[in-house]
């Protein structure tokens, strides 16, 4: 089954038997995102809900729509028992294939139109997703495009919006994001409202690319088709000039004061703990809202292991391989695992040792420094299967010579849990390499060999001992 809008995606992940549906009512506050929060925990399938407390039955949400790798494989219209290291293969393949999207004059999201002073935010049933928030959160699996005021360069990024009132929102694009970088300065200076829509409920491709590692100025619009193999059809805002896509759910349009801010926060956030206090943030005010009849709010019940982990992680790992490339480190494969909140990184490479290694964590700390853990293993280890890495990170990592510690200041990554208020608020930080490969100096001979049947054993046994496992139905 091809999806390529957000209800086809539905049905594709309810034919894998990836989603349950709720047709009971469940309460709006914090007892529907504890659903999918659990979900989350324990790998569980995504929800779609149909009876939200205070809600018209027209109104519906669905949690965590590619919280797995099974269901971000059938939203890129792969099978869900896709191998995870083909999943990765294909990602990167496709992601250098630009499809440029088609503009179009009118699309599903324009079925309703809501605009002026009948839009109301708490029409919508957005939902209270953590306990100590500092509001609801409509922005949670969203995709927020705005544009650069003094060029062409459109950026779709991923963005938390809050409810401030019934036309106000509070957002956390850091100033170093895109939309960020955008706003301080290209609109602030010339003291113009910056338009941005955002949009809920796409098609999947277009929700990966604005949450991808993508490159600057990059077009997210062709990305997407890259990813999903058809182009996205555009339609243009009710507010402004911006293209929207058409199969979107719901979208809001919306202008961020120049001049304005407004108390966000806190919220429970990716790297799986609660960020932050309350304090100061963009401000933007509702213009429109269009959506398709019987719209559906998609929500991430953001934390550990949530949606946003394995789209960042899937892109932001082919992103470092290529990075790693370029600059000459012998990389074989990268894998970010989901479980890490996007704060550890596993680096394969065909020759280690505390120069690679040293080399490795510089590289990645150069501009932004996200990751504030690598873990650095030989070939012969499989990054995407974490028991082997464990184990060559127990074994074969020295404690003392094979610690690389690189500090820097004004570029780490202020969502990372283990800094103080301080490095927060400075974005001072560190990232530690751990070198768990060989030493290359170290003679084959009094080199250890690994207890394994592909290390220890010959290859007529390894390929008897398969074949006798596949006879026993193993």
């Amino acid at each position: 089954m091809v999806s390529n809008d957000f209800r086809s995606f539905l049905a594709a992940i309810g034919s894998s038997g990836d989603l349950v549906t709720i047709n009971d009512q469940v309460d709006w506050d914090q007892e529907l995102s504890g659903i999918g929060r659990l979900s989350c925990e324990r790998d569980g399938p995504a929800f779609i809900f149909n009876n939200v407390k205070d809600y018209a039955p027209d109104w519906r949400v669905a949690t965590n729509p590619i919280a797995t790798w099974r269901r971000l494989a059938v939203g890129l219209n792969l099978p869900a028992e896709i191998p995870l290291r083909d999943l990765y293969q294909t990602y990167a393949d496709r992601e250098g294939t630009m499809i440029p999207p088609v503009i179009v004059s009118d699309g599903p999201c324009k079925e309703v139109k809501i605009s002026g002073d009948e839009v109301n935010l708490f029409d919508l049933p957005v939902p209270m997703v953590h306990d100590g928030d500092g509001g609801r959160y409509l922005g949670t699996w969203d995709l927020v495009v705005s544009k650069d005021a003094n060029s062409d360069w459109v950026n779709w990024g991923m963005y938390r919006f809050m409810i401030h009132n019934e036309r106000i929102l509070t957002g956390y694009p850091r100033p170093t994001s895109h939309l960020g970088k955008m706003l301080l300065d290209g609109y602030v200076p010339l003291g113009k409202g910056m338009p941005i829509a955002i949009v809920i409920g796409a098609d999947i491709p277009s929700h990966i690319a604005a949450a991808a590692t993508f490159r600057i100025a990059g077009n997210e619009a062709e990305l997407a088709g890259g990813l999903g193999g058809y182009p996205i059809d555009l339609v243009k805002c009710e507010t402004s000039s911006l293209y929207v896509p058409t199969s979107a759910e719901i979208v809001i349009e919306a202008e961020i004061y120049p001049d304005r801010i407004a108390q966000e926060g806190p919220y429970g956030e990716y790297p799986g703990y609660r960020s932050g206090e309350m304090g100061n943030s963009v401000c933007a005010r509702v213009t429109a809202i269009t959506h398709r009849r019987d719209p559906i709010l998609t929500l991430d019940t953001t934390g550990f292991k949530d949606s946003s982990a394995t789209t960042t992680s899937i892109s932001g790992a082919i992103a470092i391989k290529r990075r790693l490339e370029k600059h000459g480190v012998p990389v074989v494969d990268v894998y970010i695992p989901p479980e890490g909140g996007v704060h550890l990184a596993v680096v394969s490479v065909r020759k280690g040792g505390s120069e690679i290694a040293q080399q490795v964590v510089e590289i990645l700390t150069a501009r932004r420094a996200l990751m504030s853990k690598i873990i650095i293993v030989d070939d012969d280890v499989d990054v995407f299967n974490m028991s082997a890495v464990i184990h060559a990170f127990a074994t074969k990592c020295h404690p003392d010579r094979g610690t690389h510690i690189h500090r820097y200041e004004g570029r780490a990554n202020a969502l990372t849990p283990a800094y103080s208020l301080e490095e927060r608020v400075a974005h001072s930080g560190a990232t530690v390499a751990f070198d768990s490969t060989w030493p290359p100096e170290w003679p084959v001979e009094t080199t250890p060999i690994r207890a394994t049947l592909d290390s220890m054993y010959s290859p007529e046994i390894q390929k008897l001992v398969t074949e006798r496992y596949k006879l026993l139905g193993l």
